[in-house]
């Protein structure tokens, strides 16, 4: 990997790491639903009819949709909106690297290898002295939602896996933002059910200039840039070489969530975010560092 496509890495880390910044703040005048409705509108509506749809089947299309966008964004926003702090949240959001381990194991017939249980259960470790730090800094259930984000992320990755086997290569950009014009309808049907139309009035009187570059930041630098610039490295290198550049992103959400929310941890938090992030370290370099070794012996 080039210099210039390493700094394309750091840079999508660092988009997506303040992308919680971004949630919490625009949380602040706007319901949850409301909020990831109207960041999927204001990006993929008008982009539809600039980019092809991908050329994988409609129930795929459909599923990616509902499954990636509707149930992932829809319960990270609920549990940021019910107390989970955004630099926790990046770090939490990222168990999503197991759940898709674990259920491609249950469908798509994959096999765990040392790395991948050892990294499990030091992560699994950490998340539950995360899980079990309650207080005035996070609450149970915006812990519980966030966490079920991750699980609907993992079953969309899947889901992503099945729909582009056997595909054409095709524009990754176009997969993302025709799968989150899919998102429109339930996520605003959603809102409108759950949240009612008084909330949107309340949201539209009490929208300032913060709400609207939280908007902004979502819709096309979190998801528009920050995804095509990912595709872009995934279309270019295998993904082995890309995927680490994942674990910087709670680094950078827990840090800026520090610096611009004041937003502190207890030492239990702090050990156990620790603990995730070595579960994931072991997870991506593990397996790549036992061969290091075993080329070494030989």
């Amino acid at each position: 990997m080039n210099k210039r496509d390493i700094g394309i890495g750091f840079i999508v880390a660092i988009l997506w790491g303040l992308n919680f910044i971004a949630i919490k703040l625009g949380l602040e005048n706007m319901p949850p639903l409301m909020l990831a409705a109207i960041r999927f509108i204001a990006v993929c509506l008008p982009a539809i009819f600039f980019l092809p749809r991908p050329p994988i089947d409609w129930r795929w299309l459909i599923a990616l949709g509902l499954s990636i966008n509707v149930g992932q964004f829809a319960l990270l926003f609920i549990g940021m909106k019910m107390g989970m702090p955004a630099g926790l949240s990046s770090l939490v959001h990222q168990s999503q690297a197991f759940f898709t381990l674990a259920i491609a194991v249950l469908v798509l017939g994959e096999k765990w290898r040392w790395n991948h249980l050892v990294g499990l259960i030091i992560a699994a470790g950490g998340m539950v002295i995360v899980g079990l730090q309650q207080g005035s800094s996070m609450t149970a259930a915006g812990f519980w939602f966030t966490l079920a984000a991750s699980a609907s992320w993992g079953v969309g990755n899947i889901i992503m896996r099945r729909a582009t086997q056997g595909v054409p290569a095709f524009s990754m950009l176009s997969l993302i933002v025709w799968a989150g014009a899919v998102a429109i309808l339930p996520l605003t049907f959603l809102s409108l059910y759950i949240e009612g139309t008084n909330a949107w009035q309340e949201a539209w009187y009490s929208v300032n200039w913060i709400t609207v570059v939280s908007i902004i930041y979502l819709a096309y630098f979190s998801l528009l840039v920050g995804y095509g610039l990912w595709g872009k490295l995934l279309s270019l290198y295998p993904a082995s070489m890309v995927s680490p550049f994942a674990l910087l992103v709670p680094v950078v959400g827990m840090s800026s969530a520090a610096l611009l929310l004041k937003e502190t941890f207890s030492l239990g938090q702090f050990i156990g975010a620790l603990l995730v992030m070595t579960g994931l370290a072991v997870n991506v370099f593990g397996g790549k560092l036992m061969r290091n070794v075993e080329k070494v012996q030989t």
